[in-house]
Formats: C-alpha cells, sequence, structure tokens
C-alpha cells in the first residue's frame, strides 16, 4: 500500500493504517545512507572519495494536489585509513509531506567496518539513532461532517526512532579485476508504535511499522573512469506485497551517466545527470542528478509523474 493511500485513509478518518511510511527513491543509491545506515557511499568504490554531502527533492505524481513531497540533507565520512577496523559517521535530515499528514525527522549514523584491507573489502555494521516529528494539519481535513473532528485542531507529536543495518563489499579477481560487488540488509525503522490524535468523538490513529530493505549491485569498470552498475532493491513491509527495483545505469568516463530500470509495482525509471570536478581535473566531484518515475498501472494517466533531483559533493 503506497503513501499516497495512507493520506486516503487519514482524510477519511480510518482507525488503522499499514503503509509504506519510508519515502519511495528514484536514485536510490544516492540515499544509501538514509536506507541502511551500514551502507558506504558508492564514490568511495568509484573514486576513493571518503566524504560526501547531499541534498534531494522529491515530487511524486505531479497531478495530484498534495501529492508527497520529500526533502532529504545529508552527510557522512568514511575513515577508512586503517587496516582491520574502519568508521562511517554521518546524519541526515528528511523531511516528508502528504496532504495535511507529514513528518520531520533528524538522525545521526555510526557504522563499525571490519576488514583486512578496507580497499578490497569489508562487513559494515551500522545504528541510526534519532527523533521524528509527526505532524496532522486538522485545519487542511476536509469532511462530509465537520463536526465529526470538531475538537481536533493541528497537531504534532515528537517520537524516538532507530534503525539497523548490515553491508558488505568485495573487489573481485580474475575475469572480473577491479569489479566491485556489494550487499547490503536493513531495518531503517525498527520502533513500532501507534500515534493518536485524539478528538471528543473520533480517534485518528495510524501505526508505524517496520520495513525490512535489502539491496545487491556490481561495478564493472570499463575502462577510463567509465563503469555500469546492475543494481536490485528489495523492499517488504507487513500487510504488503514485496516491491523489487531492477535499476542498470551507465557512467560515461567522468563527464555524465544514464540510467532506466522498472519494479513490481508498474513503475518505469530513467535517470540522467552530470559530473563537474573531475573532469576538469579536480580531485571532487560535483553531482546533479535527475530521476524520473512513470506508472504503467491503470491509474497512471492520473497520478502523473515523479519527479526526483539530487545534488551531491565528495571529496
Amino acid at each position: 500500500m503506497n503513501r499516497f493511500l495512507l493520506a486516503v485513509l487519514w482524510l477519511c478518518l480510518s482507525h488503522w493504517a499499514y503503509a509504506q511510511q519510508i519515502p519511495l527513491f528514484t536514485q536510490y543509491r544516492e540515499a544509501q545512507g538514509v536506507l541502511n545506515p551500514a551502507s558506504i557511499n558508492y564514490d568511495f568504490f568509484t573514486d576513493r572519495h571518503k566524504t560526501s554531502f547531499g541534498m534531494t527533492f522529491r515530487r511524486q505524481w505531479t497531478d495530484i494536489t498534495n501529492a508527497p513531497t520529500t526533502q532529504i540533507l545529508r552527510g557522512e565520512h568514511f575513515a577508512a585509513d586503517r587496516n582491520g577496523v574502519g568508521l562511517l559517521y554521518g546524519g541526515y535530515l528528511m523531511n516528508d509531506q502528504t496532504g495535511p499528514t507529514g513528518y520531520t525527522g533528524l538522525y545521526g549514523r555510526f557504522a563499525t567496518v571490519f576488514s583486512n584491507d578496507l580497499d578490497y573489502s569489508g562487513l559494515s555494521i551500522g545504528l541510526s539513532a534519532g527523533g521524528v516529528q509527526y505532524r496532522l494539519k486538522a485545519s487542511e481535513l476536509k469532511l462530509h461532517d465537520p463536526n465529526d473532528i470538531r475538537a481536533l485542531t493541528d497537531r504534532a507529536q515528537l517520537y524516538p526512532d532507530i534503525g539497523m543495518g548490515v553491508f558488505f563489499y568485495k573487489r573481485m579477481e580474475g575475469v572480473f579485476d577491479e569489479d566491485y560487488f556489494y550487499a547490503g540488509a536493513s531495518v531503517p525503522q525498527l520502533m513500532g508504535l501507534d500515534i493518536e490524535f485524539a478528538a471528543e468523538a473520533k480517534t485518528i490513529t495510524t501505526k508505524r511499522i517496520q520495513h525490512y530493505f535489502g539491496n545487491i549491485g556490481w561495478y564493472h569498470f570499463t575502462g577510463n573512469g567509465s563503469y555500469v552498475e546492475p543494481s536490485i532493491w528489495v523492499k517488504y513491509t507487513p500487510n504488503a506485497k514485496v516491491n523489487v527495483d531492477v535499476n542498470c545505469r551507465y557512467q560515461f568516463g567522468s563527464t555524465m551517466w544514464l540510467g532506466v530500470g522498472s519494479s513490481l509495482q508498474g513503475k518505469i525509471h530513467a535517470e540522467t545527470g552530470v559530473l563537474i570536478g573531475k573532469s576538469m581535473g579536480f580531485d571532487t566531484n560535483f553531482k546533479i542528478g535527475y530521476g524520473f518515475d512513470y506508472s504503467y498501472q491503470s491509474y497512471g494517466p492520473y497520478v502523473g509523474a515523479t519527479h526526483e533531483v539530487n545534488v551531491s559533493f565528495a571529496f
């Protein structure tokens, strides 16, 4: 069940709602630190950059009024200058709004990476912790009988949250020498709880539930800074169908990339982006990426497309 349906259930004053409560992403590699606190930014595999900052803006289903929007600010550093163990730390700020409901979360993340040689392989175990403010703008609810929530005003509630994840990477040998394989699993929203906004006659309740993510991918380098990366992102939420995203992107040297993909949810993905810095001789990467989603389900023409913009800087 997607987040749009969650918003509809809120508006109808349903007592329970199970939904995909964590935002989806087209360019999910750019949001790996949000999805898995143990993950290592892909700039380390492609350019050995250990520090990265970025921001994301996503507008989902542009033909619907008050459709989901998401904004993220993130940063991380991988202390990979020692053998035996490496440290990964950072954090992110995420804001998500769907009609009259929304939340803002601030998280720190920390991971330990175990390895004999961090350039070649590693097993990372990570934890994220923070607080999330859930909001309900009752003034924006439009009901057939306004008296149903006459005692309900705009509300906000703050809750703690933690997430856990594991991540493994390995540099290949033989025919695929210099390539990297990676895989990870995470529960980014570990604490389940019930959220209630009470009025005299009605109680609006939603249940925050755990989400289970898995991802796997491969960087195949083709020379001169170019590479192809097939990847899979698996998402499972109780009482919802398993969803799988399959993507492949190709980076042309140090200038730009293109990517395409699809999902079991009936969507097609496309992405592109440019790199500024390395192509000019600097040992940094400034990237601007754009992602596009469109559903080929029957409701696709009514909800419209999804647009996502990512800007990041790595060194």
